[in-house]
């Protein structure tokens, strides 16, 4: 066996550490819901020994990241790693820094720590190497992720020759994940797949076992809309299939998604749906939301549904005749939502400030990131927006979706269905969430609320749906997004009903 050589299991769960959670983790002592950095060593322990998730991403960029955590988990739970080897059975994955977006400080720290924990598995007889393959956020070409493996690969053998002496013998291989995140991108990953296999070739002299691309779904939701988002992840999917068998590399897709429609949509009550949803994933994420505002049972159960299913779905092939009019029908719903959005987004900038933190988190730099704007306005986090429009009575979902609807043929709207299976019962649920009189209020000071007056109309007549609150707590939240507009100037009180409103609907963001 070599290092390039595949030597393990892919992971069907990957846990995260994405801030979404609106209860206080159940290991959590202090039970605040707020998950400091030297916490999150017993957060991954709990993720695998707990929930027996198969892999913990650990996310360098963006925020802090502790950057002793083999040290912690080899020394502080020993023996739980002595039987349970990372890197073997279990895996922990590190979302590295994007240096061509961020300053590579913590991608030196990181990398550091790649080479280091395989010489302190060496030491302790542990399996090496522990840390194996990383995340590159961003990914916009090939060139960034060879530039990174050869980095590594440099960084090990000046480490080797330089520091140690031979003491120790690192791998210089490192494996990396290329997360795709914008709609545009992922429309073209088979363009970037193919690029990676020649000039990984030319670098290697081989090509890669296999590859796990990641496509995201937060971030492209807050920037083109959530239909647009969701149809591009279908294309994506489908264009990874075709590399994979125009090559014979393995391809393990893998997706990143909250527990909201908005986000993706993966919760522990509809594991069913979402792995009819997404055939072809083999790996997806469960964020904090997803771990910690349902029962841990329930949450239990749905991870080994989850791992029995999901990596024996068969990837929908789209042809290029339907992907054609997908893309068009992608370009209808992001116009839409990127113009509503533009025009309302002065009434919900002060709230997304308020949706409390739950990670010490730098200042944003992802994909939104470098004063991304849309028109004069600056887009917040996708959790916080997300957060901050469900606490108003304001799904995101909905906005532009309806005005988008309504300009389709029955073709496309057939289409849309086919590769889109959960949109009527997202936009139902999501409205389920929705204060009318939220929009009402809106449009008395800004005309514009009309055109989300226009989609809560265009959804209803299209989907024949009642979009709004059906059950008790459902109803219990309208009321308290109602408070929010009503509570001017008091921020503390309206953070205390964006915490409630979250607990409700299960999800912070």
């Amino acid at each position: 066996m070599t290092q390039f050589d595949v030597q393990r299991t892919i992971p069907a769960i990957m846990a995260t550490q994405h801030p979404d959670n609106a209860h206080a983790p159940y290991w959590e002592t202090d039970g605040d819901g707020f998950v400091s950095v030297h916490e999150e060593s017993k957060e991954c322990v709990s993720a695998f020994q707990d929930l027996h998730v198969q892999e913990f991403m650990w996310d360098w960029e963006g925020k802090h990241a502790d950057a002793a955590v083999i040290d912690k988990l080899f020394t502080e739970y020993h023996e739980y790693f002595k039987e349970h080897q990372i890197g073997k059975e279990i895996f922990l994955t590190f979302r590295i820094p994007n240096i061509w977006h961020e300053k590579g400080y913590s991608l030196l720290r990181a990398l550091s720590v790649i080479l280091t924990s395989e010489d302190f598995a060496k030491d302790l007889n542990f399996h090496t190497p522990p840390l194996f393959e990383v995340i590159l956020p961003m990914t916009e070409s090939a060139d960034q992720l060879v530039h990174i493996q050869n980095a590594y690969k440099k960084f090990a053998q000046f480490k080797q020759d330089v520091l140690d002496q031979q003491q120790y013998t690192n791998q210089e291989y490192l494996r990396i994940i290329p997360l795709v995140e914008g709609i545009e991108s992922q429309l073209e990953i088979g363009t970037l797949l193919r690029d990676y296999i020649v000039k990984h070739t030319q670098l290697f002299n081989r090509p890669p076992t296999y590859i796990r691309p990641f496509l995201a779904a937060s971030d492209p939701a807050l920037v083109g809309g959530v239909v647009a988002t969701v149809l591009a992840n279908k294309i994506a999917l489908s264009e990874i299939a075709k590399v994979s068998k125009e090559t014979g590399i393995p391809m393990y897709p893998i997706i990143g998604v909250g527990s909201l429609p908005f986000r993706g949509g993966l919760n522990p009550e509809n594991v069913d749906r979402f792995i009819k949803e997404y055939k072809g994933v083999r790996t997806v994420t469960v964020q904090s939301a997803f771990r910690y505002d349902y029962p841990k049972e329930q949450v239990e159960a749905a991870i080994q549904k989850l791992k029995r299913e999901l990596p024996y779905t068969d990837t929908i092939i789209i042809s290029d005749e339907e992907k054609n009019t997908l893309i068009n029908i992608i370009h209808k719903f992001k116009t839409h939502y990127q113009f509503t959005l533009d025009k309302i987004l002065p009434e919900l900038e002060p709230f997304f400030s308020l949706v409390p933190k739950r990670r010490e988190r730098k200042l944003h730099i992802g994909l939104l990131g470098y004063g991304r704007n849309m028109g004069k306005n600056t887009l917040p986090r996708a959790i916080c927006f997300t957060g901050a429009c469900y606490s108003l009575g304001i799904p995101p979902e909905l906005i532009g979706s309806g005005q988008a609807l309504a300009t389709l043929t029955e073709p496309e709207f057939q289409l849309l269905k086919k590769h889109y299976i959960s949109f009527e019962q997202n936009m139902l649920e999501a409205g389920r969430y929705l204060n009318k009189e939220t929009v009402n209020t809106y449009i008395e000071t800004n005309k514009a609320w009309q055109f989300i007056a226009r989609d809560i109309h265009d959804l209803e007549h299209h989907l024949h749906i009642t979009l709004g609150p059906q059950t008790p707590a459902e109803h219990i939240h309208h009321n308290l997004s109602a408070n929010m507009l009503l509570a001017k100037g008091d921020n503390t009180y309206r953070q205390e009903l964006i915490i409630k409103t979250g607990k409700i609907r299960k999800s912070l963001g």
